[in-house]
């Protein structure tokens, strides 16, 4: 089994993340199947209007947890595979890429299992701090949040 890795952290002031970069370093004549997820900055969350989040990460970890995430997800999948991992830092505007994972694999099956597997660990492992900012004017650090089914689930109340 052969994995190539990319791990990017992506300073916001100097340059956005590259959708069509990450798919390019997936791309192989081997492969036949391409799985990405890309995360943009939402307008709403949890009833609020957002107008831009903040992220602030420790570099170096962050790219060893991605790498880990990788290296794992590459492992239990078992196949030679291509793994784009990239995350801004900084402040980003709502419609703004935040995160994007990009898998290159033989097949849909196994692309579809490695993407997913690295993006819930890069959201649930890597030291990675979001504050989002609101329309009215405040900002607040966002705890991390597991895999929600739809927003229509979310509810805007918080109990103590």
């Amino acid at each position: 089994m052969q994995t190539a890795l990319q791990c990017l952290v992506v300073d916001r002031a100097e340059r956005a993340i590259s959708i069509a970069d990450a798919m390019e370093f997936v791309a192989d004549d081997r492969f036949g199947a391409t799985d990405l997820f890309v995360g943009y900055v939402r307008c709403i969350n949890q009833g609020r209007s957002v107008n831009g989040i903040s992220y602030d990460m420790f570099d170096p970890l962050v790219l060893v947890k991605f790498r880990e995430a990788a290296d794992t997800a590459a492992r239990e999948a078992g196949v030679a595979c291509k793994i784009s991992v990239a995350h801004a830092k900084g402040r980003l505007n709502v419609g703004d890429v935040a995160v994007v994972v990009a898998v290159g694999t033989g097949h849909r099956a196994a692309a579809f299992q490695i993407c997913r597997a690295v993006i819930e660990a890069v959201k649930h492992d890597a030291p990675i701090w979001k504050q989002e900012h609101y329309i009215e004017g405040d900002s607040i650090w966002s705890e991390g949040a597991s895999l929600r089914p739809s927003d229509e689930s979310v509810t805007t109340t918080h109990s103590p």
